[in-house]
């Protein structure tokens, strides 16, 4: 699946545009969940029974609110991947 696909899958299902400090807020409360999940060692890939709190299922979290946030501000996250990488190959060679 691509980014963008992500994306829209997201905001097919979920898009509030008057909420972006709800989302904001969600983002920074599943920071604090991945940081308890690296303190407790749950790495690696889960099977489904193993997911919950672990790093994988926080990873996931954090990169769904990146994605609403995107879709609420406009922001093709695919797009924008491709000129940062534009920018620091020119920056770091």
């Amino acid at each position: 699946m691509q980014l963008s696909e992500l994306q829209q899958k997201i905001k097919d299902s979920d898009f509030n545009p008057d909420q972006p400090h709800g989302y904001f807020l969600k983002l920074i409360e599943e920071t604090g969940e991945l940081s308890e999940a690296i303190r407790k060692g749950k790495t690696g890939q889960p099977d489904q029974e193993s997911l919950k709190g672990s790093v994988a299922e926080e990873l996931y979290d954090i990169l769904y609110y990146v994605c609403a946030l995107a879709n609420l501000y406009d922001i093709d996250l695919d797009k924008t991947h491709h000129l940062k990488e534009a920018v620091n190959k020119i920056k770091y060679g």
